[in-house]
């Protein structure tokens, strides 16, 4: 009985088909943005700073997501939600207010929560549990902002913006650790027959109370001074982490290296959101540390290692990995650097597009060499 249902509902890993997506839609997503900014193209899905981080948050980051929670599902629900997740992105770039484009962008939302919230408020411990709410928050969010864009109100989706990216700045503080703590685990007992720090529990505790504060008082000019003190302790908190992890033991290890950039940008990120906070600046350009440093070479290598861990390859052996954590720090470096530029500021955002790009591109190439080697493997 068991043998039909499983013939008759086949199930596919979610992230063999939203790993690529994701990467594709990333490496075209930024470039199309500047040409609506700044060289007036028609797409309404880019047409202002607010809809482009929307875009990012909402459109990637949560397609990074779902491939990575989602885990095996019938096919055909998968199917169903790769559906409205592309009818999204692409009606979007047309037809921006159109309900019916709204109306797939919310369903997606609402069933990636659906999903995943009820996984995690069944967790023992209070800091598993956190995720429960983060994601279904980061998912109400994506919903909120829609009736953002259907009421063209900018300040609004401007506000969530900000709210959504400190959020998924917590979902990257906790999600890293969960992968670095263990693969520098492994790494240190094989190499040198010791444990490493690990996942740093009661560090983890206190950073996720600084980083829950942030989002509640950081967008709000009232109270963004009385942010800044706690963005700076969660910025030094989270290099303290990393330097405990001890960077040093892994020089061997490139993919390691690698992901340990990643999280040295949420440090960097935060300590450079704490200044812009207590000089009384707004945040706009400092995200960028957290959605392109960060999140790139955060999302690119977990990708990455997933897809070739369950093609049981070696990830350390993969020589795109390190490759593009210094593509994405390329690209961080010289969108930060964009603006206080001058005259130049045009050109380095344009630069940091095309680094960006070439960074996903390659992610996306190899990720579908490690899933048709993942899928040629034979079965037992």
């Amino acid at each position: 009985m068991s043998t039909k249902t499983d013939v008759s509902h086949p199930k596919t890993l979610a992230w063999r088909l939203f790993f690529p997506l994701a990467a594709l839609h990333a490496a075209v997503m930024v470039p199309l943005s500047l040409l609506a900014f700044y060289h007036g193209a028609p797409l309404g899905l880019l047409d202002s700073p607010a809809a482009h981080g929307r875009e990012l948050l909402f459109g990637f980051a949560l397609a990074v997501i779902a491939g990575y929670l989602l885990g095996p599902m019938p096919h055909r629900r998968l199917l169903g939600m790769v559906v409205l997740w592309l009818a999204a992105r692409g009606g979007g770039l047309v037809w921006p207010e159109a309900l019916p484009v709204l109306l797939a962008d919310g369903l997606f939302a609402l069933l990636l929560a659906w999903r995943l919230v009820p996984r995690f408020l069944a967790a023992k411990k209070w800091r598993n549990r956190v995720l429960s709410p983060l994601l279904g928050l980061l998912c109400l969010l994506a919903v909120a902002s829609l009736v953002g864009r259907l009421v063209q109100q900018d300040a609004l989706p401007s506000a969530l913006m900000h709210h959504a990216v400190l959020w998924l700045v917590l979902l990257m503080a906790l999600m890293g650790g969960r992968v670095l703590a263990p693969a520098i685990n492994g790494h240190l007992m094989a190499s040198r027959r010791q444990t490493g720090a690990g996942v740093q529990p009661r560090l983890e505790a206190a950073l996720i109370i600084l980083l829950v504060a942030a989002p509640l008082l950081a967008p709000w000019p009232a109270t963004a001074g009385l942010a800044a003190p706690l963005t700076a302790a969660a910025g030094l908190l989270v290099l303290w982490r990393l330097w405990r992890w001890g960077p040093w033991a892994c020089r061997r290890r490139p993919d390691l290296l690698g992901l340990l950039m990643g999280y040295a940008w949420l440090g960097a990120g935060l300590l450079l959101a704490a200044r812009t906070l207590w000089l009384g600046l707004p945040l706009n350009g400092v995200l960028h540390a957290f959605t392109v440093g960060a999140l790139g070479t955060l999302a690119s290598g977990i990708m990455l290692r997933q897809a070739i861990l369950r093609a049981k390859g070696r990830p350390e052996r993969e020589p795109v990995l390190p490759l593009l954590a210094l593509l994405f720090t390329l690209a961080a470096v010289l969108r930060l650097m964009a603006f206080p530029a001058g005259g130049a500021w045009l050109s380095l955002l344009w630069a940091s597009a095309l680094v960006w790009s070439v960074a996903w591109l390659l992610a996306a190439w190899r990720l579908v060499v490690w899933s048709r080697r993942g899928s040629n493997r034979p079965r037992i």
